[in-house]
């Protein structure tokens, strides 16, 4: 069976092994732009060994941020910036990876340490947010404009020319992210979606706005390249998104040229109990995975190298993405090799601080994004 420091081929792309970086938003950007935080941010962590390593959610749209700091795409200016981090971090050994978002009705909030979660009004610098239905994520939020579904049409076209973007900047895999209550997850749920159009009620049109996206993005994507959705498997809430509705999705999406599901769970409902331990979501990855056939990654709660071992070993997941634990230790993929003993590469400039044997990894001269 495959393990933890196994490459991972997702069609053109081989990863050189199993532990990619979760996306994490910093809430340190002006106006969607990269900066240095996340250019030292990211590239910590490919020279810390992961093998994969995501941006934090991007906005399609400016009115798709979470916060007004958080990073987005949506015109050409964006570019340079995130092609310089594209560039760090496949120099340094890891596959530059992008994920594509849109906030919705949970947009226009402030960083999550400035104050309690809420809608921002204009005059703090927030905006109108949108959404399936006009119906708040929570007290303290505003109620969200309703789509029409011109305006549905504008914002898959606009995840398609991020897409474009993207490629332009140098990343090679691509994550749409449909899970956590935003958007497309809003569309999904009939929690937050109470539409009875093409785009509300019964399976076929909640999952229409996800399965449009993918197809549209796929075909801006270059064809050798992987393309990769994050999937909140259930709401943890009765009469909510669930996981056999995520299973039959999964089947729906892989015809379409998705290459791998990221499974996490949550975010339409603040007030769900998610029974939150080790491990709590792997279930999720490894039934769609049995289910489907689909390639998938396991999230939440990972922190030890043979617990991220045994995922893989066992076949419950192809990928393990870490968010926390690489948040407190960004060379953790080099220490898990150390524990698990298999030989993986370390930085040439921090060999001296290596166990003894360990082979070097030498960053390539910089070169032009590919």
């Amino acid at each position: 069976m495959p393990h933890l420091f196994e490459p991972l081929d997702l069609r053109s792309v081989k990863l050189p092994n199993r532990i990619a970086v979760s996306p994490m938003c910093q809430y340190c950007g002006t106006d969607g732009m990269a900066n240095d935080w996340h250019f030292v941010h990211l590239g910590s962590r490919a020279v810390g060994g992961a093998g994969l390593v995501l941006t934090e959610a991007t906005a399609v749209a400016p009115q798709g941020r979470i916060s007004p700091r958080d990073l987005g795409i949506w015109s050409d200016e964006h570019i340079a910036p995130l092609a310089r981090i594209a560039r760090f971090l496949e120099q340094h050994g890891s596959v530059a990876g992008i994920q594509l978002a849109h906030a919705g009705r949970k947009a226009s909030t402030p960083p999550p340490w400035e104050s309690r979660p809420q809608t921002l009004t204009e005059a703090e610098g927030g905006w109108q947010t949108v959404a399936p239905s006009a119906v708040p994520f929570d007290a303290g939020y505003l109620a969200p404009k309703a789509l029409t579904s011109e305006d549905i049409s504008g914002i898959v076209a606009a995840f398609a020319q991020a897409a474009r973007r993207a490629r332009q900047a140098g990343f090679r895999v691509l994550e749409i992210h449909a899970a956590h209550g935003y958007l497309l997850h809003q569309f999904l749920s009939p929690v937050s979606n109470r539409r009875s159009d093409d785009y509300g009620g019964r399976f076929e049109n909640r999952t229409r706005i996800v399965q449009d996206t993918v197809a549209a993005v796929r075909k801006a994507w270059p064809d050798e390249l992987p393309l990769l959705v994050r999937l909140s498997a259930t709401d943890w809430v009765e009469g909510g998104w669930d996981l056999d509705q995520t299973v039959e999705l999964v089947r729906r999406l892989a015809p379409l040229g998705v290459d791998l599901i990221d499974c996490s769970s949550g975010g339409t409902s603040p007030h769900a109990a998610l029974p939150l331990g080790a491990g709590y979501q792997t279930r999720f990855a490894e039934r769609i995975r049995r289910e489907t056939g689909s390639k998938t990654g396991a999230v939440g709660l990972i922190t030890a190298p043979a617990q991220a071992d045994h995922i893989i070993r066992t076949g419950q997941a192809d990928l393990v993405l870490l968010g926390r634990e690489l948040l407190r230790n960004p060379y953790w993929p080099l220490h898990a090799a150390r524990e698990l003993r298999h030989p993986a590469p370390w930085p040439a400039q921090y060999l001296r601080a290596a166990p003894p044997d360990t082979p070097a990894h030498l960053p390539e001269a910089p070169s032009e994004a590919r």
